[in-house]
C-alpha cells in the first residue's frame, strides 16, 4: 500500500512539474511531499527527478516510471472508487476549465442541473479564454470550442456536441448596409468575427453547394457573446449559434440574413489527461453528450 501511495504522489509531481501544485491538489504540504518523493527514490535507488529551485524535471528513469505508473495509479484509482461505492453515489471536487461564452449560455444551467442530481459531488470552475494544461494544472476536465483539438498522446478528446451556427445582424444596419442576397456580396460588409471562425474565408453551405468567401473582419475579437452584442448594436454581421442569437432574435434585435445559407457546425469537445476517468468525471461528460444532443448535427 505505502508503495501505491508513492506512486500515486510521483504521478500527481510528475503531470505539473512543480511541488507546489502538486502538493495543492494532492492537499498536503510541499515539505511533506518531497520528503515523499526522495523516500521512494531511496527506495528504489534510482533518481526520478532533478530538481532546481525553478523547475523540476524528470530524469530518463523518472519518465520511464511515470509512463509505467500513471496507469497503474489509474487504475487503482478507478477500482478504488468502484469499492467505496462513488460510482453510485459519486462525490468529491469536480474541476472543470470552460470558455467563458459556453461556460455562460450553455453549461450554466446543466451544471445547476447536474448538481442537484450529485449532491455530493463539489465544483471548482474556471471560465477563461486560454488553453489550459491538464498535465500542469489541476483540472479533471477541459471544454473547449472548434474543431477537433490536437492533443499530445497523453491527453484524451471526446467529442460531445455539434452546435450549429447561421448569420446574425441588426434590422439598423441591415437598412443602411449594401445589398446581401448571395455569400459573395459579404466582402462589402462590416464582420465581426470570433474564435473558431475562418478570419480569412468563410464558408458557408446551401444543401449540396458551397461558397468560400474571402472576407476581412472589420471587428476581430475572442469571444462569440461580445460578437453577437456588436451586431445586435447594428455594428455588422456575426456568426452566432442559435441559444446565443435566441434573446436578440425574439426582440427583433437581431435577424437572420441569408437564411438557407450555413455554416459548418462548430464541435465542442471534452478534454482530460486520461481515458480511465473518475466516476464524477464520466459522468458529467455523459451528462452533456446526452443533454446536448438536441443540439448535435449529424456528421
Amino acid at each position: 500500500m505505502q508503495l501505491l501511495n508513492y506512486m500515486q504522489l510521483y504521478v500527481e509531481v510528475a503531470k505539473t512539474k512543480n511541488f507546489r501544485k502538486a502538493a495543492e491538489s494532492l492537499g498536503m504540504s510541499s515539505s511533506t511531499l518531497s520528503r515523499n518523493i526522495a523516500a521512494l527514490e531511496k527506495d528504489i535507488g534510482v533518481r526520478l527527478l532533478h530538481r532546481s529551485t525553478r523547475q523540476v524535471e524528470l530524469t530518463e528513469a523518472g519518465q520511464a516510471y511515470f509512463n509505467r505508473c500513471q496507469g497503474i495509479v489509474e487504475e487503482a484509482n478507478v477500482a478504488h472508487e468502484a469499492l467505496r461505492g462513488d460510482a453510485a453515489r459519486p462525490s468529491g471536487i469536480l474541476r472543470i476549465s470552460m470558455p467563458v461564452d459556453l461556460g455562460i449560455n450553455y453549461l450554466a444551467p446543466l451544471l445547476a442541473e447536474f448538481a442537484v442530481a450529485y449532491p455530493l459531488i463539489d465544483f471548482e470552475l474556471e471560465a477563461a479564454s486560454r488553453r489550459v494544461d491538464l498535465l500542469a494544472d489541476p483540472f479533471d476536465l477541459a471544454i473547449r470550442m472548434g474543431p477537433a483539438p490536437t492533443v499530445p498522446s497523453t491527453l484524451v478528446a471526446r467529442r460531445i456536441a455539434l452546435l450549429e451556427r447561421q448569420l446574425y445582424a441588426a434590422p439598423a444596419y441591415l437598412d443602411r448596409a449594401p445589398p446581401l442576397e448571395h455569400p459573395d456580396d459579404l466582402i462589402h460588409h462590416a464582420l465581426c468575427a470570433a474564435p473558431g471562425i475562418g478570419q480569412d474565408g468563410w464558408t458557408l453551405f446551401n444543401g449540396a453547394a458551397s461558397r468560400t468567401v474571402p472576407v476581412k473582419a472589420r471587428f476581430l475579437m475572442n469571444s462569440v457573446g461580445l460578437s453577437g452584442a456588436l451586431a445586435a448594436e447594428g455594428a455588422g454581421i456575426a456568426i452566432l449559434d442559435s441559444v446565443i442569437a435566441r434573446e436578440d432574435l425574439a426582440a427583433g434585435r437581431l435577424l437572420r440574413v441569408l437564411p438557407q445559407w450555413r455554416l459548418a457546425p462548430v464541435a465542442v469537445h471534452a478534454i482530460t489527461d486520461t481515458r480511465l476517468l473518475s466516476a464524477r468525471t464520466r459522468l458529467f461528460v455523459d451528462f452533456l453528450k446526452a443533454r446536448l444532443a438536441p443540439r448535435n448535427l449529424p456528421g
